[in-house]
Formats: structure tokens, sequence, C-alpha cells
């Protein structure tokens, strides 16, 4: 049974911080490329962050600086810290794996949970 479990959303005020945690069960967690992705009302899902299996990055341009991903293989968890909160980021907040393997690609994906950046 695949899961993958986001935790950590909540209200914070502009400039607050906030650490998102995806708990992944039920594949390889090793193997897959881990990603976080956003999405607000009415506007694309857009990728936020994301992290190979050897501890490779990448960023959105509009996060690069104050959020950072990270990835404890050991604990099958994915973390995005979240520094110098925006209005902006408010989004409900998604985490993904994908694996590209010879017989298929495979693509999971979270609930989401929801996070609000207001004074």
């Amino acid at each position: 049974q695949v899961q993958l479990v986001e935790s950590g959303g909540g209200l914070v005020q502009p400039g607050g911080s906030l650490r998102l945690s995806c708990a992944a069960s039920g594949f390889t967690f090793s193997m897959y490329v881990m990603r976080w992705y956003r999405q607000a009302p009415g506007k694309e899902r857009e990728l936020v962050a994301a992290i190979g299996s050897v501890g490779s990055t990448n960023y959105a341009d509009s996060v690069k600086g104050r959020f950072t991903i990270s990835r404890d293989n050991a604990k099958n968890t994915v973390y995005l810290q979240m520094n110098s909160l925006k209005p902006e980021d408010t989004a409900v907040y998604y985490c993904n794996a994908i694996g590209r393997f010879h017989s298929s690609d495979r693509a999971y994906w979270g609930q989401g949970t929801q996070v609000t950046v207001s004074s």
C-alpha cells in the first residue's frame, strides 16, 4: 500500500517559518526522486523543489534562498524547510514521488497540506 502523508502545514505570519514533512511507505523510497508541488486557488500546480536519490536539488526561482528540501532515506521522509514566508506562498503543498524504471514510470502523490501565510 503506497502512501505519502504530508504534515506540518498551518497558519503563519509573513516572515515566519514552517517545516513540512512527507512520510512515505509502500515503495523503495531511496530509488525515487522526491518533489514538492504547490497549488493556489485559480493557479496551476507548480513545482517548488525536487531532490534526487543522491541529494541533488532543484528549486523554483520564487523560493530559492528561502526554502530547503532534504530527505532522510533511513526514515523514508522528505522535508521542506520554509523560511521568510510570504503571502504568495499560500497554497496546498503536495508531496510527489517519481521513479523511472525499465518496466514503467511510477508516480505517487500525497493528499496535500495547507499552508497559509497571512497577518
